[in-house]
């Protein structure tokens, strides 16, 4: 699982996947806890209608320095979690990242939902922007993953990762995806560049004053799709 530090505080939303990571340490699996130090710098597309706001590397750093302490809130901490920061592999030269482009087609990520609608509409879609699930599908590549876990706004991400690790040979991990929580607005995902969060580490007066307040009608998010 993967997660950047795009604001200093580890929420609920991401509690939910990690529940399920931690019940995987459990069984005797090691979980791998990469923190996106680089991809925040690029910023993930996934249900966003505009492009996000570019985080200085200060800024990156110092929301991700307590992460690992957030997290061990669900995991364990222990030789059942290794923690990785993707700008260990995604620094790479500039031939590496042409043939790492090379496995993907304009076409395959304009199939992308926020994408083809931010098309259709005329907004505009950086280059950088259409990297991001490719730099996240490299991720699996490089920790040779076998089980990916993330929301349902990361399916695409996810599958995309399948593609990455079977261009360079390696086999293709399994996906896991979870419902999203709604946010404190009652309407969108909980989202810390929403800022409509509830943070692991809030005071647990806060934590359920703010869970209380949440709209009753805001039981489920739209992007977890009917059913949900």
């Amino acid at each position: 699982m993967g997660m950047d530090p795009t604001a200093p505080d580890v929420t609920l939303g991401h509690a939910v996947p990690m529940r399920v990571i931690r019940q995987f340490q459990q069984w005797g699996h090691k979980a791998v806890l990469i923190i996106g130090d680089y991809t925040a710098r690029v910023g993930d597309p996934s249900g966003r209608s505009a492009t996000r706001p570019v985080l200085s590397g200060e800024e990156i750093e110092a929301h991700a320095r307590t992460y690992v302490e957030q997290a061990g809130k669900v995991l364990a901490t222990d030789e059942r979690l290794e923690v990785r920061h993707n700008s260990e592999w995604l620094d790479m030269p500039t031939e590496d990242m042409f043939r790492l482009v090379r496995n993907v087609t304009v076409a395959q990520i304009l199939e992308r939902d926020d994408f083809s609608k931010r098309f259709s509409a005329g907004e505009a879609i950086t280059i950088l922007e259409t990297l991001y699930p490719l730099l996240q599908g490299y991720d699996s590549v490089a920790i040779r993953a076998d089980v990916e876990l993330g929301g349902t706004d990361q399916k695409f991400n996810l599958l995309l990762g399948r593609d990455v690790q079977r261009a360079y040979g390696k086999p293709e991990q399994a996906v896991l995806t979870l419902p999203l929580l709604v946010g404190t607005d009652g309407k969108d995902k909980m989202s810390k560049s929403l800022n409509n969060y509830i943070g692991v580490t809030e005071p647990p007066e806060e934590i359920y004053g703010k869970t209380m307040r949440v709209p009753d009608d805001g039981h489920c998010c739209p992007c977890n799709g009917p059913g949900a």
